[in-house]
């Protein structure tokens, strides 16, 4: 046990590597190779040290760095998804719009004169007879305008189908028409509607509605729809007929 004891309390071999040094300083020493200063020795092992505790911080911001950038691309990824439903959505619809072409004004048709009538007329008669064609001229135009004037106008008016879109697919399309019937204007009368599938969960509303053409012009109706601007994002005209 003394001597174990003894062995115990040598340091030889916890300060192993200061002996290899010495050894290897004697053999280099006998061989004739220049010897380098213990504290060269130091320097360069606290260099190395150095050298080896950068690399290892460079390589922890090297993987924070690409762990950043994957985060980057993942966000750009979303958002790039996320254009392209808006653009396809706002991209604007064609308008089809059916344009009836208007009944052409049929002239007032005046009376003609017999043959026989004409025969009778003596265009180098007196003048009595000029003025009595002329009264009787004038109360026939009297009597075309009092009839023209008793018959009822005519009120145009013009059938609109609206497409009404919405923003996303999260808009509430219930209130979105409500917003968009209580809408009152003289002359405006809504009628049926429907919700038509457009894409990514997307549906826009088509709705009809009846004008007078003389009271309620489309752009005015599209700017009333579009000041709901939290539900609509904007308003095309399907189908236009007169009525």
């Amino acid at each position: 046990m003394s001597g174990l004891q003894g062995l115990a309390q040598e340091n030889i071999w916890f300060d192993k590597s200061r002996y290899d040094e010495a050894e290897r300083s004697f053999y280099e020493g006998m061989n004739g190779i220049p010897q380098t200063s213990q504290s060269q020795n130091a320097s360069k092992s606290e260099d190395q040290s150095e050298l080896v505790s950068r690399l290892k911080s460079l390589e922890l911001d090297n993987k924070n760095l690409h762990k950043v950038v994957d985060d980057l691309r993942a966000v750009l990824s979303k958002l790039e998804s996320r254009m392209a439903v808006l653009e396809k959505s706002q991209a604007p619809a064609s308008k089809t719009v059916t344009v009836t072409k208007a009944a052409p004004v049929q002239k007032p048709k005046v009376e003609e004169h017999n043959d026989a009538d004409d025969d009778d007329i003596d265009l180098f008669g007196s003048d009595e007879e000029d003025e009595e064609a002329e009264r009787i001229k004038a109360e026939r135009v009297k009597e075309y305008a009092q009839r023209k004037a008793k018959k009822p106008a005519l009120i145009a008016k013009s059938s609109i189908l609206l497409d009404v879109k919405p923003w996303d697919d999260e808009t509430d399309m219930s209130k979105l028409e409500e917003c968009v019937r209580s809408i009152q204007m003289d002359g405006l009368l809504w009628g049926a509607s429907k919700l038509v599938p457009v894409g990514y969960g997307i549906k826009k509303l088509q709705i009809s509605c009846v004008v007078e053409d003389d009271k309620v012009g489309t752009d005015i109706l599209e700017e009333e729809i579009t000041t709901f601007e939290d539900y609509v994002q904007s308003v095309d005209i399907a189908a236009f007929n007169k009525i």
